[in-house]
Parts: C-alpha cells; sequence; structure tokens
C-alpha cells in the first residue's frame, strides 16, 4: 500500500516509523513527504542494491522498482545481506520485493525479473525521479546514464571492486558530468572479469548512494555529489573527492543513444 503524506496529515503509525528522521533540522514533515510521493528505478538487487534497497524502502520512497534477472548463488550470501540461505537458486528480485514489503507496507514495490536493456528502458524508467545504480557491469550504466540524459533526471552511480568503491550523481542539471564525460570509452575497455570484494564495501557504497538519492528528492541533507567522484579505500578510510568537467560531447552521445531507444 502506497500512503501519500501531505504537509500536516500523518497517521500516528508513520510518525513513529518516521520519526528520527522528522525531527532532523530542516527534514520534516515537508521533506518526508517528497520522499513519498518520489519514484525511484533501482537497477540490480546484489551487493549494491540489497542494501541501497532496503534503506530507501525504510526512509520512505513512495515508490522503488526493482530490476534484477540474477538467482540468488551461494557466493552472494557474503555480502548481499537481503538473501537467506534456503533462497540460493531462486530470483533475487521476488525476494528483494517480498522482505521489501514486510519491512515497509508504505513503500509500492513493483520487482521484474529482467535485466535493463535497451528494449524495456525507457518502459521502466517512465515516470521515475531518479535512477540508482545497483548494476555491475558497465554496459548497464552508460544505458542507465543515457536514459537519466535523455529524460533529464538524476543517475545515482556507485561502483565497487577489492578494497575501493566509488559514488557520485551524474546528471543532476543540465550543467553537471555525465557517466560518460567520466568514462568516454566503450564498454569494453573496462574490465568485467568478477574480481573480490570485502563484506562492508557495498553496504558501505550503498549507504552513500542511499543518501544521495535523499539529498535529491527532499532537497535537504546536504549537498549532492554533483560534478564530484568521491574515492573511498576501505582498508583506510581514506577519501578523495575528485572534480569532474562536463563534456558536451559526453552529453551529445547520450542523447543520441537515447533517442535510439525504443518507444514502448
Amino acid at each position: 500500500m502506497q500512503t501519500h503524506l501531505s504537509h500536516d496529515t500523518f497517521s500516528s503509525e508513520l510518525k513513529e516509523r518516521y520519526a528520527r528522521q522528522l525531527m532532523l533540522p530542516g527534514f520534516g514533515a515537508e521533506a518526508q513527504r517528497r520522499l513519498s510521493q518520489s519514484t525511484v528505478l533501482l537497477v540490480g538487487v546484489g551487493g549494491l542494491g540489497s542494501t541501497l534497497s532496503q534503506l530507501l524502502c525504510a526512509v520512505g520512497v513512495g515508490r522503488l522498482i526493482l530490476l534484477d534477472a540474477d538467482r540468488v548463488s551461494a557466493s552472494n550470501l557474503q555480502r548481499q545481506i537481503l538473501y537467506r540461505t534456503d533462497q540460493v537458486g531462486q530470483p533475487k528480485v521476488m525476494h528483494a520485493a517480498e522482505s521489501l514489503r514486510r519491512l515497509n507496507p508504505h513503500v509500492q514495490i513493483e520487482a521484474y525479473d529482467e535485466f535493463l536493456t535497451p528494449a524495456n528502458a525507457r518502459l521502466r524508467a517512465e515516470g521515475c525521479n531518479l535512477i540508482a545504480d545497483g548494476s555491475d557491469n558497465a554496459a548497464a550504466r552508460y544505458l542507465m546514464n543515457d536514459l537519466c540524459v535523455g529524460l533529464g533526471i538524476p543517475y545515482v552511480y556507485g561502483s565497487i571492486m577489492d578494497f575501493y568503491g566509488q559514488a557520485a550523481v551524474f546528471n543532476l542539471t543540465e550543467k553537471s558530468a555525465t557517466y560518460r564525460c567520466l568514462f568516454p570509452e566503450t564498454e569494453s575497455s573496462i574490465p568485467t572479469t568478477p574480481k573480490g570484494v570485502i563484506a562492508p564495501l557495498p553496504a558501505l557504497i550503498a549507504s552513500i548512494q542511499a543518501q544521495e538519492c535523499i539529498k535529491i528528492l527532499t532537497g535537504t541533507c546536504g549537498e549532492p555529489l554533483d560534478n564530484r567522484l568521491l574515492l573511498w579505500d576501505i582498508q583506510t578510510h581514506s577519501t578523495q573527492k575528485i572534480a569532474l568537467t562536463p563534456t558536451e560531447e559526453g552529453r551529445e552521445i547520450s542523447l543520441r543513444k537515447f533517442g535510439q531507444l525504443p518507444v514502448v
């Protein structure tokens, strides 16, 4: 059941559920209302997505659309904390949706047992306020980026490998850098072979992504990572913020790619 919150109308259950964020300075009822009226497309419910989905659901995003065609494997359980041993071999997205509905029945969960592809991209992104990246491959990231540029919505990016993670917000405005501005090469130039990952890293980066989503959707809680790439080394907890430069070429390529996507 989806619940839309007005400025001054909260049920006692919702007041209790969201009490700790409602009392935050500068947050309050208006920010919660904005969350409850927002729609997020989350592509991937694996290492990043299993944590990111829980956080977005818990804070009260109104509508959460999940896309993933993977099955739960035993090797996932080390870091994909949304799943359980008896679910190995079964569709991730269906178990994710079931768990999230139990977590917060006020959030409308839509689950699709499919990967993001050019064929379904426009259909799944229609009406979304932003796209959150829970994927693990560059091809999906280029497609998410092109969707966001074409639709004029932000792309909340995250990536992990070994002990290192990164996060950014692309396409926050028309003057923002896009994913193609950071990685102008084709996806074949980026390694796709499986890499190791320490279990706490995806939870850390997904938490940063969740906070960026909250910033964008509510207009509170700080400045988004616009035109900045956050790098995190979990071994030393050293961080860097790298300034990103928007390029006309990156945006033009994205618009051209978006124009080639089928309209369903």
